[in-house]
């Protein structure tokens, strides 16, 4: 599934469509967050070109990326769908890239798979220099708090194998806005049937290149590291939860 909240200028048509017709049993979803701009008729126009493989979801009023994704991938779910995942709406993940995260998690029998923008010879990874610093210190904050070796939380590009974790990670609105992904996976590990971290990989992106207009901007990076505060002190919280619940057993 694919956020998008004024997202009208930013939309390639073309490469949506080309990835929609990639494989016979995906579909895309996009979730229409309250835009104010014309998004809501790129989307339907894009509905229209092929609507075996795309569908639109419309929410009333902008709730923001984390529950527009939580709504959309509850809805896959409820429709069926045994592997969910999304992606950002200027597909700075291209369509091939995500192919292959979902090839990815077929082949190694996993849970999750997160896409990784890790910079290696051979890659395409086109980043903003701070935004790559202010990544490397924010997942080391990550790895810590979910002791879990991840080396990019905030790529937003992951795919999920449908699961009582995956529905329980879901159940709830999410509390944070930016942070999401790592509430996300905190869930999943805390979840009453959780995962364990061999069912999560990481899979290094060949390309992944920035595009203009992103909605993150420093300022709200700073308010993103109290976010992850808030986060992890949560996922303590349902550990704790956790050992007393085991302890009784």
């Amino acid at each position: 599934m694919i956020p998008c909240y004024n997202e009208a200028s930013r939309i390639d048509r073309t490469a949506m469509l080309d990835l929609a017709r990639s494989a016979p049993d995906l579909g895309l979803l996009f979730v229409d967050d309250g835009s104010k701009d014309r998004t809501s008729e790129v989307l339907a126009e894009i509905e229209r070109a092929a609507p075996e493989h795309v569908s639109v979801l419309i929410l009333p009023e902008n709730r923001g990326k984390a529950e527009a994704v939580r709504a959309g991938m509850l809805l896959a779910l409820d429709r069926g769908a045994e592997v969910v995942g999304y992606a950002d709406a200027d597909l700075a993940t291209p369509g091939t890239e995500l192919l292959r995260l979902f090839e990815a998690l077929h082949r190694r029998d996993v849970q999750v798979v997160l896409g990784s923008r890790w910079k290696h010879l051979g890659s395409q990874i086109e980043r903003q220099w701070w935004r790559h610093y202010l990544g490397r210190v924010f997942a080391t904050l990550v790895s810590t708090g979910l002791r879990l070796a991840i080396y990019d939380s905030q790529c937003g590009a992951k795919v999920f194998r449908d699961s009582p974790a995956l529905r329980s990670a879901l159940a709830e609105p999410f509390f944070t806005r930016w942070v999401f992904d790592v509430e996300l996976i905190g869930r999943l590990l805390t979840a009453p049937s959780p995962l364990t971290v061999d069912q999560i990989i990481e899979v290094p992106l060949e390309v992944w290149i920035h595009k203009r207009g992103s909605k993150l901007d420093p300022g709200q990076m700073a308010k993103a590291g109290l976010d992850l505060a808030r986060v992890l002190a949560d996922v303590e919280r349902r550990r704790r939860r956790q050992l007393g619940s085991s302890s009784q057993v």
